[in-house]
């Protein structure tokens, strides 16, 4: 992930480094300065190059001697030095800049820096005319346009009213896109450009950005408020269900709660899938994996109790899933949450399942068939 971005003699100095160890120091984008991969990923590290400046130029008029320039009036060699104090958890970058031995620049960056950062876009490649080229263009701005999420839309309602009726699938429809408008205020929040909401027949919606995440407390943010938007949307529904005692926003509610739980399943591409790992990936211990797998064995062991034999399978699933990438965590370019934000981020999305998983209980206790079936899906 990048580190740090300032000015260095002109020219750009950035700083890349991961928790596996290592740092590259790179100065006008051409590579001066490299930290292996080491235990030691933390504290005070000097990135030290040097750089020879051009001849100064001579007035062909003026008769000069050969031998009175010497080769230190030719080329002056020119020394620059970074020094760094750095700490992953809480993020924290001392820096101070110094070029032969005058400090130029000092500074401060924490999380907040980076999640504000605009990640270097590398430069692309000028392509010749092809129909193949000609056809991923054509792709691309039929991707963009707006025409492409009415036909969405458009075939999302017909699907939903041939499973239920075209009352309930437009109010199914409004229910994803509050739920993918939790994702966007979440992207908008960090400054980041969004294009959109685009509604799939059968499997839902999706918010889409042409920007980059850098922490992982963004990922966290990002895919829980869809989840907490659909929750405030059942919470509606259910209100409006007592004070009208009209089946429909009964309905409304407990299939909304379904499909929230559901994008809660620590399964990746879903929104649990990304909550979690970013959780079980900031945790730079074995003692904080254990944590992880204790966890989710009790959330297994109370979904087979309570008989929600689906969820507590789909639970084991992912949580295997998350194991078993945990040793490539150090790879990763986000930027790891905190102590603070793991226990935060798991009591929300702990909550926020826990209300999901209450709606559905409490309207399948009416003794409506037709609002127990959430509940017989996950008993399943």
């Amino acid at each position: 992930m990048e580190l740090l971005r300032i000015d260095c003699l002109g020219k750009e100095l950035r700083l890349e480094g991961s928790m596996a160890g290592w740092q590259q120091l790179f100065w006008g984008g051409e590579l001066v300065s490299v930290k292996q991969a080491s235990a030691d990923n933390e504290g005070l590290k000097n990135h030290q190059f040097e750089l020879r400046s051009q001849p100064a130029e001579i007035d062909s008029n003026q008769a000069v001697s050969a031998d009175s320039i010497t080769s230190t009036e030719q080329v002056k060699t020119i020394l620059v030095n970074l020094e760094i104090d750095l700490q992953w958890q809480p993020f924290n970058l001392d820096y101070r800049l110094i070029v032969d031995d005058n400090i130029v620049t000092t500074g401060t960056r924490n999380s907040k820096d980076i999640e504000r950062q605009t990640p270097v876009t590398p430069i692309e490649v000028k392509r010749q005319f092809s129909l193949v080229g000609l056809a991923s263009l054509g792709f691309k701005l039929l991707k963009s346009a707006k025409v492409i999420k009415v036909v969405l839309a458009g075939a999302s309602v017909a699907a939903y009213s041939w499973l239920f009726s075209f009352q309930f699938a437009l109010a199914l429809i409004a229910c994803l896109v509050f739920h993918e408008y939790g994702h966007i205020r979440a992207m908008k929040y960090f400054g980041m450009k969004t294009k959109g909401i685009y509604l799939i027949p059968f499997m839902g919606g999706l918010a889409l950005s042409d920007e980059k995440i850098n922490t992982r407390w963004q990922d966290v943010v990002i895919s829980i408020m869809g989840p907490t938007f659909g929750l405030l949307m059942s919470m509606m529904a259910l209100v409006a269900f007592w004070i009208t005692d009209n089946p429909f926003f009964a309905g409304l509610a407990a299939f909304n709660a379904l499909l929230n739980l559901f994008n809660l399943l620590p399964i990746l591409p879903l929104d649990g899938g990304h909550i979690l790992k970013s959780v079980s990936f900031s945790m730079n211990s074995i003692m904080g994996l254990a944590a992880c797998v204790a966890g989710a064995a009790i959330g297994v062991y109370i979904s087979y109790t309570l008989g929600l034999a689906l969820l507590g399978f789909l639970l084991l699933i992912g949580s295997a899933e998350i194991v078993f990438e945990w040793k490539t965590r150090h790879q990763s370019h986000l930027l790891p949450l905190d102590r603070y934000g793991q226990i935060f981020s798991t009591i929300w999305y702990l909550l926020t399942v826990g209300s999901l998983i209450g709606i559905i209980w409490y309207l399948a206790g009416t003794g409506d068939d037709m609002l127990s079936l959430p509940l017989q899906i996950l008993q399943s």
